[in-house]
């Protein structure tokens, strides 16, 4: 499908020209948005009546935007979920999350504007990057932590995850001479299982012999 752009979209065109999308993106995005118009000989009468409107809105677009990103970058935003020892969260925080944590802090963002491909799904710092306007963009930190003092710790750049402690130079020491010996122990248990066997089976012997001389005795 062929649309007019009413506004610059990102890797796709500037406000006014013609371009060919997907009827899908067209049909579930731009124009209902309001971002495009099909691209019919009315559509292009109607854009050129509007196209001064249609800037003055950007511009004034764009200097709010402009406004927000100055506000939010590099704001830090905390937050708390459960996770396992090792950091990593029983579910997400998503891009839904972040919009009602930044709105709740006073800042206007919509879900389009949070550049998050994917939820968050470990506790630590994030980066997540913001697309305000097509011209503007920022990037605001967000700590997510199991609790308050959790989350001032990572700030300080702790690592608060819990990994497997490698062993030290004693312990390793021990264990590679363990791993040294173990044959020549294994090799001394059978040896003195097998004298073991040996030593029962003449007692064997002879008490069979014993009972065979007695009965010829007898």
């Amino acid at each position: 499908m062929e649309v007019i752009l009413l506004e610059r979209v990102a890797r796709l065109g500037q406000m006014g020209e013609v371009v060919r999308v997907k009827d899908g993106f067209a049909r579930n995005f731009l124009l209902p948005r309001g971002k495009a118009l099909r691209a019919t000989d009315e559509n292009r009468t109607r854009f050129e009546t509007m196209k001064a409107e249609l800037q003055a809105r950007s511009l004034a677009m764009k200097t709010e935007a402009a406004g927000i990103a100055e506000r939010l970058n590099g704001k830090s935003f905390t937050v708390l979920r459960q996770a396992s020892e090792a950091g990593q969260l029983f579910g997400s925080v998503s891009p839904r999350d972040l919009v009602r944590l930044i709105t709740e802090a006073g800042f206007p963002v919509n879900r389009n504007q949070i550049a998050l491909n994917v939820p968050i799904k470990t506790i630590g710092r994030h980066t997540v990057p913001l697309a305000l306007h097509p011209d503007i963009e920022t990037a605001i930190t967000v700590i997510v932590a199991r609790s308050n003092d959790e989350a001032e710790r990572i700030a300080r750049g702790e690592d608060v995850t819990q990994r497997r402690e490698e062993p030290s130079e004693a312990e390793a020491a021990a264990l590679a001479a363990a791993a040294f010996f173990e044959p020549e122990a294994a090799a001394s248990r059978r040896e003195r299982e097998a004298d073991t066997d040996e030593g029962e089976q003449p007692l064997a012997n002879s008490g069979a012999g014993g009972a065979a001389g007695t009965a010829g005795q007898n």
